[in-house]
């Protein structure tokens, strides 16, 4: 992995670039942009940080680079995703993610993007963004909701939707589906119904603790509309073949997330001949019995949740020093500088951002999912 900090806009705006290129001549870029001056208003923010992404992709992405994914974490959604979806509307369109995840260095937007080289990008008449290359075909959708009554009917309404979407393609979600995003308007009352939900909806797609579950984070995280309970963000994979999907447990530090009545996978990873992608759940100060370790003490508790997240990557062939992309979400923003030093300290060349958003366990004081990639060369499967 590749990896380099700038600043741009007269240092207005850090970049985080990470970028992995496989022996098939895929280049992978994750890219964070961070506006540095608190003290700007708004509107002034997002356009430094429109700039950067701009100069970013001139100055850094090969030319073929095209966006699939992209977050917005603002800190007030309801007052500033309409100003960014009038940016949006005039540029290349990607799967787009908008949530109300405050920067925790003080600022009001923060960008991730995921870009690819080589693929060939279009938008489906369901929505999904469809990449395709070398016999695989990529979907990713962002931002998805609806306004049912509670949050339990907004996730089973999001699942079943995301399930004909995908049934559209081809696919299914329990041999085809890599990653899900769960954004839950104050979780401590709304992530239940979102669990007794996707737990129900996925026994009928033969998701069970005795197949398999999917890699997911479901924190806390706003729409603009109050309405909105729950968003759903999500990425697929056709053309995989079972064997090219790991699951990842860690049994020595972690437990099956099923013994404490939640649905997801710790992690996975997929396999390809030129690189195995590893996509890290949300994962927090836990043990393999499934308690708390380290109540109330934020600095047990990132090591721990770095412990666990090195146990899982550990599984896949992948240390910490191959991430490419990780996002910290913290319950308590009095907690930041604590944090950011603890990274700084024994993380130096971890491409992340900190986000405030409390995990779906009050006692959790922090959390953190993350991307890795790391070569290989596995002929058996096709290139990425």
């Amino acid at each position: 992995m590749n990896y380099k900090k700038k600043k741009y806009e007269d240092k207005a705006v850090e970049a985080q670039i990470a970028s992995f290129t496989g022996n098939g001549g895929i280049t992978e870029y994750q890219v964070f942009l961070q506006v540095t001056d608190p003290m700007l208003p708004f509107e002034q923010q997002l356009q430094h940080i429109q700039q950067a992404y701009v100069s970013v992709v001139k100055e850094e992405l090969a030319d073929d680079a095209v966006a699939v994914f992209r977050r917005y974490f603002l800190s007030d959604a309801a007052n500033q995703a309409d100003l960014v979806m009038a940016w949006e509307c005039e540029n290349a369109f990607c799967a787009l993610s908008v949530v109300q995840q405050a920067p925790l260095n003080g600022t009001k937007i923060a960008i991730w993007t995921w870009f690819q080289t080589g693929v060939s990008v279009e938008t489906e008449k369901n929505g999904m963004l469809k990449a395709t290359h070398n016999g695989y075909t990529q979907y990713w959708t962002g931002g998805a909701f609806n306004r049912a009554s509670n949050s339990e009917y907004q996730t089973r309404l999001l699942l079943n939707d995301y399930v004909m979407q995908l049934t559209e393609e081809g696919c299914k979600l329990a041999t085809d589906c890599i990653r899900t995003w769960f954004f839950v308007q104050n979780v401590d009352v709304n992530y239940a119904g979102v669990v007794k939900a996707r737990k129900e909806v996925f026994i009928t797609q033969d998701l069970t603790e005795k197949t398999h579950y999917i890699a997911s984070t479901g924190i806390g995280g706003r729409n603009a509309d109050p309405a909105v309970l729950v968003t759903m963000d999500t990425y697929a994979v056709k053309g995989l073949k079972p064997e090219q999907i790991q699951f990842l447990y860690a049994p020595t530090h972690l437990n099956p997330t099923y013994e404490y009545g939640v649905t997801f996978e710790r992690g996975t990873a997929v396999h390809y001949a030129d690189r195995t992608q590893v996509f890290i759940s949300g994962t927090a100060s836990i043990d393999n019995k499934g308690n708390i370790l380290y109540p109330g003490d934020i600095c047990q508790q990132a090591a721990r949740m770095l412990r666990n997240i090195s146990a899982l990557l550990t599984e896949a062939g992948a240390t910490t020093e191959d991430i490419q992309q990780a996002i910290v979400y913290l319950r308590d923003t009095a907690d930041y500088q604590v944090v950011e030093h603890f990274l700084a300290e024994n993380y130096p060349g971890l491409p992340h951002i900190i986000v405030h958003a409390p995990v779906c366990r009050p006692g959790w004081l922090i959390e953190m999912e993350c991307m890795a990639v790391v070569p290989s060369e596995n002929t058996a499967f096709g290139v990425f």
